[in-house]
């Protein structure tokens, strides 16, 4: 299997990152879907380097702000750029100036000739705690089509894979995909890409359906342990990539 890119760079946030694919060997513990694919890619490539600049935690001006001139300096062939959903989960957004800011970022991308690769966010109709933001997912999502089809880039309808309505994807946070959905996510990149692989999906965690006493306690002990720190976060301005380097901050083989 050969492909033309030799030099990948990831930008985003812990949806790139890798969080919910735990991994204590690597850098920051976490695995991930683009890990996944940069191990395909350097498989048929001898020369092929992957720069992985995603912080958890990050809006989207940030990412462009301290990831994008990075990301360009190294030249890459491939990019691919998540963003904007810890944006839309803030209490106010202006998600048409979302958009615009993405469009500029992937302009800038497309301008060096590289294959940029970018998302729609998930649909939140199937969870009663995300779907009260549902229009702004979907507008955003227009917005990043939009993009895509001005620019040349490519992009995974995130919102379409109903597949990830699935709790079994996702990790007990309910917020970042777990290892089989990050799986999921490296054979959508892929097949996206149009290049062949080895890789097969993972059967999603087995969740068992839960009483309604059961059910409480879980959603008491996911307030408790994600939802309630993580509106502490937002009300104290810190964030959970606070501290934290990007885990392949140069081209390196993985």
């Amino acid at each position: 299997m050969s492909h033309p890119y030799r030099r990948y760079v990831a930008l985003g946030d812990s949806f790139t990152e890798g969080v919910g694919d735990v991994d204590p060997a690597r850098p920051n513990q976490v695995r991930g879907w683009a890990d996944r694919v940069a191990e395909v890619l350097g498989r048929a490539a001898a020369d092929f380097g992957y720069a992985n600049l995603a912080i958890r935690g990050r809006k989207l001006g940030p990412i462009v702000a301290e990831q994008l001139e990075h990301a360009l300096a190294m030249e890459p062939d491939l990019v691919t750029l998540y963003g904007g959903a810890n944006d839309i989960l803030r209490p106010s957004v202006d998600v048409d100036d979302l958009g615009t800011m993405l469009d500029d970022a992937v302009a800038r991308l497309r301008a060096t000739g590289a294959r940029v690769l970018v998302w729609t966010p998930f649909d939140p109709g199937g969870s009663a705690t995300y779907k009260l933001l549902r229009g702004r997912f979907a507008l955003y999502a227009e917005h990043v089509r939009e993009t895509a089809d001005r620019h040349g880039a490519d992009v995974v309808d995130f919102w379409r894979l109903r597949e990830y309505r699935d709790w079994g994807y996702w990790d007990e946070d309910r917020m970042h995909m777990a290892a089989p959905g990050h799986q999921r996510m490296a054979i959508e990149v892929l097949d996206t890409l149009g290049l062949d692989h080895d890789l097969v999906p993972l059967a999603p965690i087995s969740r068992q359906v839960p009483s309604r006493r059961e059910a409480w306690q879980q959603n008491a002990d996911w307030m408790r342990t994600s939802a309630a720190p993580w509106v502490k976060r937002r009300l104290t301005g810190t964030s959970s990539g606070d501290g934290l380097s990007p885990r392949f901050p140069e081209l390196t083989r993985i």
